[in-house]
């Protein structure tokens, strides 16, 4: 089951602005993850928010992770693993909200690849970058939230709930540098409680 709620505005520095749809589907979905159930269990989604194509859902995805803080050359080796999956077409799905996933976002939406943002805020009242844009238009990028109207800001249990969504929707988990005790690092014990792939770069 699907339906439209409320647009969203999309937006850029001339100011001009595109209403765009907000679709919210739910577990009887013909494209709902039936992975969110099993990986999540009783704190699996009920609902999800969607702007763009849902049909990424079905690609074969790699969540990426990184933290806030983070060496220098792990940072270097982050870039070259987005090149690297935008070159091959890979579909990579995160939250990219640190410093470094949103650099890997800007070389990710320079390819033609399908590309995953999970949110860690409400769809109501959001604005997106104009950057988006062409994916948009071009249906290789997908906009997921799991809350409809808060919070309007990330905040740290948000923030979780997201990294969660994020890794029990991903194939295989890339986590490109850990804090410890950071969020990352607790998002890597989920990951590795459920056995899903993963790699770190460090």
């Amino acid at each position: 089951m699907s339906e439209q709620v409320p647009q969203v505005m999309l937006h850029g520095e001339d100011l001009r602005m595109k209403a765009l749809d907000v679709i919210a589907f739910t577990r009887s979905h013909d494209q709902w993850p039936r992975q969110l159930e099993e990986r999540l269990d009783t704190s699996a989604p009920a609902r999800l928010w969607a702007i763009g194509n849902l049909a990424v859902l079905a690609e074969r995805k790699v969540g990426l992770f990184c933290s806030v803080r983070c060496p220098g050359d792990a940072i270097l080796r982050a870039y070259d693993a987005a090149r690297e999956f935008r070159d091959a077409g890979e579909t990579v799905i995160s939250g990219f909200h640190s410093p470094v996933e949103k650099e890997c976002l800007r070389i990710l939406l320079r390819g033609k690849q399908p590309t995953i943002i999970c949110l860690a805020r409400a769809m109501e009242k959001l604005r997106l970058p104009a950057a988006w844009r062409p994916a948009l238009e071009e249906g290789r990028l997908l906009v997921l939230s799991p809350f409809e109207k808060r919070p309007r800001r990330p905040t740290t249990e948000s923030s979780h709930q997201r990294n969660e969504l994020v890794a029990a929707l991903s194939d295989e988990a890339l986590i490109i540098h850990a804090e410890p005790g950071g969020s990352v690092e607790r998002i890597s014990e989920l990951i590795e409680r459920r056995s899903i792939p993963s790699r770190k770069w460090e």
